[in-house]
């Protein structure tokens, strides 16, 4: 399915390409830094920043789009998205920013035209609370973070 989605470029994203996808199986189009020429951003260990991409977006109704990590820089620098998936709704129209932050042990330098992240459109369900007393019971039940275990076998139940 493809979806046309307007783009606005701001002056300091000028100059660079539009997001793209990098192969055909892409989920994601990758994001690109649009820093000042010749000015590189450079994130220490446990620095972050909010870095611009120079678009803004026009999402269709009923549609969300997130920005989400770049497997190659988590795994090789440390870099990472904050608040993975940052998450642009589709009414918001200011410029889409990438929250980076440096999980790594040493400083990270960004070039602008550099990709930082990816950029996955899905379509959004919205969901109506309906208050009840009691829920249906399942297997699993009200057990919390790490109630499945560790271990990778099928466990009966």
């Amino acid at each position: 399915m493809s979806i046309a989605v307007a783009v606005l470029v701001l002056p300091h994203g000028e100059g660079l390409p539009l997001p793209d996808y990098a192969t055909a199986g892409s989920a994601g189009l990758d994001l690109i830094a649009a820093l000042p020429e010749g000015a590189p951003l450079t994130l220490g260990p446990l620095a972050r920043a909010a870095v611009p991409t120079g678009l803004c977006l026009a999402l269709p109704e009923g549609f969300e789009a997130q920005v989400r990590p770049r497997s190659g820089l988590a795994l090789k620098q440390g870099l990472t998205v904050l608040n993975a998936p940052g998450t642009v709704d589709a009414d918001y129209r200011g410029e889409v920013k990438v929250l980076l932050v440096n999980l790594g042990d040493s400083p990270v330098q960004l070039e602008r035209g550099q990709r930082v992240a990816q950029l996955v459109v899905a379509p959004v369900t919205r969901i109506q609370l309906v208050r009840t007393g009691n829920l249906e019971e399942t297997t699993r039940g009200s057990g919390g973070f790490g109630s499945t275990g560790l271990d990778g076998r099928a466990v009966s139940r």
